[in-house]
């Protein structure tokens, strides 16, 4: 299996690029933020790979960091996801903000995806909620019943966006002394990060 090709990008597309490794070229498929990280023709790149073999052929997909390789992983292991959907999820959104729509349950974010319904939605959350948490940790949202989970609730009423909430009040959550991760202290400090 490869798992890493680093060469000379000859060619790019938003879908995918040519590799030249040592005088072998190597189609390989991305996604668009992988594209976006891609240097200019003819300078280096290193590319995390998942190669994908069947009957009648062998399909490498490419990624700029292992977390999105990792999660392009998961996906796939979604029962109906395959490479091209996982391209197109990865393409759709940041790594953590899919990982923040699946913690929240977020059917309606995860459901304008291209080629994602809401019943791919559905069960994009249902089989990978509590298996994202090493790609994006800080996206995760805080302990239901808690004080964190609390705030991350008022502060998403007072019109804050899910994955910034969550990051926010989990970096507090590290950061701040036993006795002021209350409700109360953990709105405030937020309110101050998120603001400025």
């Amino acid at each position: 299996m490869i798992g890493m090709l680093t060469g000379k990008l000859i060619d790019k597309e938003f879908s995918g690029c040519l590799l030249d490794v040592n005088g072998v070229g190597y189609e390989v498929a991305i996604p668009l933020s992988t594209f976006d990280k891609l240097p200019l023709n003819e300078e280096k790149v290193t590319l995390f790979i998942h190669t994908q073999v069947r009957e009648d052929a062998i399909t490498l997909f490419g990624f700029a960091d292992r977390k999105e390789r990792e999660l392009f992983r998961q996906l796939i292991a979604v029962s109906g996801v395959g490479g091209k959907l996982a391209l197109n999820v990865l393409s759709a959104m940041p790594a953590g903000n899919f990982c923040a729509a699946v913690a929240s349950g977020d059917v309606k974010s995860l459901s304008r995806i291209n080629g994602v319904g809401k019943r791919t939605a559905e069960r994009l959350i249902v089989e990978l909620k509590g298996k994202l948490a090493g790609i994006d940790p800080d996206a995760a949202s805080p302990d239901a019943g808690s004080a964190g989970a609390d705030a991350a609730m008022a502060l998403e009423q007072l019109g804050y966006r899910k994955d910034l909430v969550n990051k926010t009040i989990n970096a507090l959550l590290t950061e701040l002394p036993e006795n002021e991760r209350d409700v109360e202290n953990l709105i405030r400090a937020a309110l101050l990060r998120l603001n400025f």
